[in-house]
């Protein structure tokens, strides 16, 4: 077995808790059984990866092998990278069989064909969920293993889940490998980005429900009631208005936990309002501008903004809009492009 095969195996073996080690050899499937047995995985973890390099140099593991390996530890702890989205889409409306075998083909055949030191491998899950894992080289140099590129594709879906690695000068031939093994057309990132994997699919495959106002704010009503004790006058304002705060942001964002969603922008595109004497109202350009959001969890900092009275309920529909712009992606920018230039087939 190579050195490098037997020294990326060992830093994978190091990188599991020691309690999950074995279950994860188990998944690998590689190792088998009565070897598995001949491990002691009540020792520290440094001698168990030493352990599991040896019986990997009796069965002759490749990089391959060892990739499979990554994927399964990338898996379960895919929260450990950052996730873009990306949605595809083809010319026509019209659906295709979907052939995994030719899918594996036209991805590999594309990267090589542009890049031949490339390490390629795959791993199917039981949600139509194939793994891709992509360790990226040079003309002169052998791929390196420790900055991996992963994709997350679900058959018969446009959406592709990508967490690239640093060469970001690789990300155009990972999105054209994309669009030819799956016959789409063109491919767009969706500005959508989050640790958390499960989060950005319950989005955009509106596996999230999140409610919109459909209501119109209720204006002051005066009252002729007799006056009151001003505290308990103000007591019962506070109560009411903390209500319809809490009223509002179940109406506007649910019942349930948001998904986890840390990065978001759009491009907004508007016409200044103005006094007509003024000079900037009869320009016929329109103002534009890129709105960015980033927080350790978006959706839910929104909405504990009306709440602790740093925002006024119900939020702004720019604030609200971010999932449901992402469903509709496509559909935004072919009215008003005002979006970049996507990767686009040949």
């Amino acid at each position: 077995m190579d050195e490098t095969v037997a020294e990326y195996i060992r830093r994978t073996v190091l990188k599991m808790p020691r309690d999950e080690i074995k279950v994860m050899l188990q998944k690998w499937g590689f190792l088998s059984e009565a070897q598995l047995e001949t491990l002691n995985f009540h020792q520290i973890k440094d001698n168990i990866s030493q352990e599991v390099v040896q019986l990997c140099e009796e069965n002759s593991a490749d990089i391959k092998q060892a990739a499979v390996l990554d994927i399964i530890y990338n898996h379960i702890y895919q929260n450990k990278r950052m996730w873009s989205v990306y949605q595809m889409r083809k010319t026509g409306e019209e659906l295709e069989y979907f052939d995994l075998t030719d899918f594996k083909k036209k991805f590999k055949g594309s990267l090589r064909s542009a890049l031949k030191n490339v390490t390629i491998t795959f791993r199917e899950y039981e949600d139509n969920a194939i793994w891709i894992r992509v360790a990226w080289g040079t003309p002169y140099r052998r791929p390196n293993q420790y900055k991996p590129s992963y994709v997350v594709y679900h058959s018969q879906t446009p959406y592709v889940f990508i967490s690239a690695s640093v060469l970001k000068s690789n990300l155009p031939l990972l999105c054209q490998a994309l669009i030819v093994a799956s016959n789409y057309h063109e491919i767009r990132e969706m500005e959508l980005r989050s640790h958390s994997l499960n989060s950005l699919k319950d989005i955009v495959f509106k596996r999230y429900s999140q409610s919109f106002q459909s209501y119109c704010p209720k204006p002051l009503q005066e009252s002729n009631a007799e006056p009151e004790s001003v505290d308990v006058r103000i007591a019962e304002e506070n109560r009411s208005e903390k209500e319809r705060i809490q009223r509002v942001n179940r109406e506007v964002f649910g019942d349930g936990p948001q998904p986890i969603l840390e990065f978001a922008q759009y491009r907004l595109e508007t016409m200044f309002k103005s006094d007509r004497k003024m000079d900037v109202s009869e320009k016929k350009e329109p103002f534009r501008c890129l709105v960015k959001f980033s927080s350790p969890h978006l959706l839910e900092s929104l909405k504990s903004l009306a709440p602790a009275g740093m925002a006024d309920a119900p939020l702004s529909p720019l604030l609200t809009c971010i999932t449901q712009k992402a469903r509709n992606y496509f559909r935004i920018k072919e009215k008003k492009g005002l979006f970049p230039e996507s990767f686009v087939s040949p």
